[in-house]
């Protein structure tokens, strides 16, 4: 947009009512959000926003990952549609924001340019992924992984949540399977914008605005089985004893030593631990868990995998213990697209918000749609980085700055027309 738009901003009061009304749906039992992908809830919350976007004059689409494309048009029928939005399922202990700000920013976007007669040469897309969190069906970005091709659709299906139901069954029962093939837009986008909190603390230490999201880390996640023998805690000796847990514990801290070594630009941490058989006087024989390793960097994160696989077998011999290692996740580090990151950072000096390069620590959507279209991230604080804890928080103010930069940045790339 030109100098003279610096004056428009987003309706604050508006969007801030939407994202309480979205609260309301799955509340957790601490002030934030249990409404897990394909849950009841997941519904619910999916036929609001389809209200809110038809009463703003869109059409819906959905496709057979159930991915929701609300359309605002354009004046140019061939002109490829501009995409913005996130996700509306929540971790099982999740906030308020994670996610839903990105999807009903979104939506703020075409509801202030309906209030102020904006006609775009692009049609504009406003879009919820289904299952971004990958808590109840893993992994993480699972609809947005098979549109942009890096997901088979029948292998999506098929993953089961810990109840053992499956995500394709589970998406079919609450009634948003749609009838477009996953993936058949993925090459007719012009472009996407994703605004979302920080999830880290860098932001609000710096009293920065604005986060312009120039990279994304790529992952490892490891899952790792270790096995040893199921004895009783008081009566076998230690010499003699197999035990899983130590063997976890110790690749722990290997865990730890190996992203320390890789600092600044490097994390690794378990984050998930199963203990068989889990009994207060039995000592573990068998533990399962999962390994996150992170970085921008391709050689960092390829090689942080390669030296746990190669270390981790020694510390379980050591122990008399057996060890396998699986794949449960990966996705290369993202360079987003220069000039839809230049459009994120020049609305934000445009409207005079404070702002600063960032690379996102997390996964989104935006990391696989950045494969198949130009893609660009906003992120706006979040207090003490807090996030997938139901204390996750945001001030109104810093709600509005993002989603001024999103309409801005949007508004720009859409082209307005007489």
């Amino acid at each position: 947009m030109a100098a003279q738009g610096e004056n428009l901003r987003i309706n604050a009061d508006r969007l801030w009512d939407s994202l309480m009304e979205m609260a309301k749906i799955g509340p957790g039992v601490a002030g934030g959000n249990n409404r897990q992908t394909v849950t009841d809830e997941d519904g619910e919350g999916r036929k609001l926003f389809q209200k809110w976007c038809e009463d703003a004059g869109m059409t819906m689409a959905v496709d057979t990952m159930g991915n929701m494309f609300m359309t605002r048009a354009g004046k140019d029928p061939d002109a490829l549609p501009v995409y913005v939005g996130s996700h509306l399922d929540t971790q099982p202990t999740g906030g308020k924001y994670d996610g839903v700000l990105g999807v009903l920013g979104g939506l703020e976007v075409v509801r202030t340019m309906n209030d102020l007669g904006i006609k775009t040469k692009h049609p504009i897309v406003v879009t919820n992924w289904t299952n971004e969190e990958g808590t109840r069906f893993a992994p993480a970005m699972l609809a947005s992984g098979v549109f942009a091709g890096m997901h088979e659709q029948d292998w999506a299906y098929d993953r089961v949540d810990a109840k053992g139901l499956k995500f394709g069954d589970e998406l079919k029962r609450i009634g948003w399977v749609g009838d477009e093939p996953v993936g058949a837009r993925k090459d007719k986008i012009h472009a996407m914008f994703e605004l979302h909190i920080e999830q880290g603390p860098i932001l609000e230490a710096e009293g920065k605005d604005i986060g312009v999201v120039t990279h994304g880390q790529g992952l490892w996640w490891l899952e790792v089985t270790v096995t040893g023998k199921d004895s009783h805690t008081g009566s076998t000796p230690m010499p003699m004893r197999r035990n899983a847990g130590l063997g976890m514990a110790r690749m722990a801290e290997l865990v730890h030593e190996i992203a320390m070594k890789h600092q600044p630009a490097a994390v690794g941490a378990i984050g998930h631990c199963d203990f068989y058989p889990n009994s207060r006087n039995v000592i573990p024989g068998k533990v399962v868990f999962t390994i996150d390793f992170r970085s921008p960097n391709q050689d960092v994160l390829d090689g942080m995998k390669a030296e746990f696989e190669q270390r981790a077998p020694a510390v379980a011999e050591e122990l008399g213990l057996t060890i396998s290692i699986d794949i449960a996740g990966h996705f290369d580090p993202v360079t987003f697209d220069e000039t839809c990151v230049k459009a994120v950072r020049n609305a934000a000096e445009r409207l005079g918000y404070s702002h600063r390069d960032i690379i996102s620590g997390a996964g989104h959507d935006a990391c696989w749609i950045n494969r198949v279209a130009p893609t660009s991230m906003i992120m706006c604080p979040c207090v003490d980085g807090l996030s997938h804890n139901e204390a996750e928080e945001i001030s109104k103010d810093w709600a509005k700055a993002g989603t001024d930069v999103l309409f801005h940045a949007v508004v720009e790339t859409a082209q307005i027309v007489e």
